[in-house]
């Protein structure tokens, strides 16, 4: 199941992928995000290795991040495997001008294991692009903040 979307930031683009870049703002614009911890490798680096933790209501959620290419500011891809399920999501800056950025991401889910989930998936594919257009508009609030 693939999905993508694309939001405009009113920041200059080196800005907006660099506080992307910086794991310290994760819990400013994804919710229920606690931490993320290096497994292997070099943080930021192509093939690093993380565990990302999250809290969803009562639930808490364990993701494991690998990155597969790093090449911010322009783009960063990476894998996230989580016990039921795995997908891939590219995001890119592009900037249109000097105060605007172009956010855009693209993410495909690869495996999904648990039943519940799947159903989800056939019947409300849609859940999945909004979560994920979610923390982009979150990022872009966030991001519109800054000085």
């Amino acid at each position: 199941m693939k999905f993508g979307d694309t939001i405009i930031i009113n920041q200059p683009y080196k800005k907006v992928a660099s506080l992307f870049a910086d794991t310290n703002n994760l819990k400013e614009w994804q919710d229920g995000f606690t931490k993320k911890e290096l497994i292997s490798g070099s943080e930021g680096e192509n093939g690093a290795i993380s565990k990302i933790y999250l809290t969803q209501g009562k639930r808490d959620m364990e993701l494991v991040e690998t990155i597969v290419d790093n090449q911010l500011p322009h783009s960063f891809e990476a894998h996230y495997h989580h016990i039921h399920m795995d997908n891939t999501l590219k995001t890119s800056f592009i900037s249109i001008n000097d105060t605007q950025t172009e956010y855009k991401t693209e993410g495909e889910y690869t495996r999904i294991s648990w039943v519940l989930p799947k159903l989800m998936a056939l019947l409300f594919p849609s859940m999945f692009r909004k979560q994920a257009y979610k923390w982009m508009e979150n990022f872009k609030h966030f991001a519109e903040r800054q000085e």
